[in-house]
């Protein structure tokens, strides 16, 4: 049996600490007991990118991401813009999570870094959130968020409001006409889904694998459409 190798570490500010592990091939990132994201099981994450940027409707689209982890959904959503160009941030509060990128994740980050359509913010996603609400920044075609284990926060103090009707609103105006708010869970929420539909959006709810081949955990995906 494959022993796991504890890499390295990282505190959360207002939180826990994060390990990153390696396993045989494989990497994982941990809180903890809890696996938060691994190289086994990136697809769903992938679709949250993916399934996302075929539904825009926007020649360049602006997209926000919450949360980089392993870079999945930031790859994925570059690799998805249209060949009229578009931007992708990506908000990060843990800035040793670059330096595990840049680092024993080489492999897998390659050149997106460079890619001058992406941008790595080290900021909370809330706060970008707020700058666009406020007219600071240009508003968003998409706001995508992967910053917890779903609606109930368990990484990070402060992540849970992002999921309030208070956040669930400041996202809201935040997107552009016809802009979509995509987020992953581990897990469905129906009451989430109500809060959802109570603050405006149009939205359809998607199972999706953790792994390509179909099999792995169903994670869920809401796709909210602001009217």
């Amino acid at each position: 049996m494959l022993a796991r190798e504890t890499i390295a570490t990282a505190s959360i500010p207002q939180g826990d600490t994060l390990t990153l592990i390696s396993h045989g091939r494989d990497f994982i990132i941990m809180l903890g007991r809890d696996e938060l994201m691994g190289t086994r099981m990136q697809f769903s994450e992938e679709q949250l990118a993916q399934l996302t940027m075929e539904q825009l409707e926007a020649r360049a689209p602006r997209v926000l991401i919450g949360g980089y982890g392993m870079g999945f959904t930031f790859r994925a959503a570059l690799e998805a813009l249209p060949d009229e160009g578009g931007q992708v941030v990506v908000a990060e509060v843990v800035p040793d999570i670059l330096d595990w990128a840049k680092g024993p994740l080489a492999h897998l980050t390659g050149d997106t870094l460079d890619d001058p359509r992406g941008e790595v913010a080290i900021a909370d996603v809330a706060a970008l959130i707020d700058d666009a609400v406020d007219g600071t920044t240009a508003k968003y075609d998409a706001i995508l968020l992967d910053v917890d284990n779903g609606p109930d926060g368990i990484v990070r103090e402060g992540n849970e409001r992002l999921y309030t009707r208070t956040g669930i609103a400041r996202c809201r105006d935040a997107l552009n006409p016809g802009g979509m708010l995509a987020i992953w869970s581990a897990a469905d929420d129906h009451k989430f889904t109500g809060r959802l539909k109570d603050a405006g959006f149009e939205v359809e709810v998607r199972a999706v694998r953790a792994r390509p081949n179909n099999k792995g955990p169903r994670h869920t995906i809401w796709f909210a459409r602001r009217r």
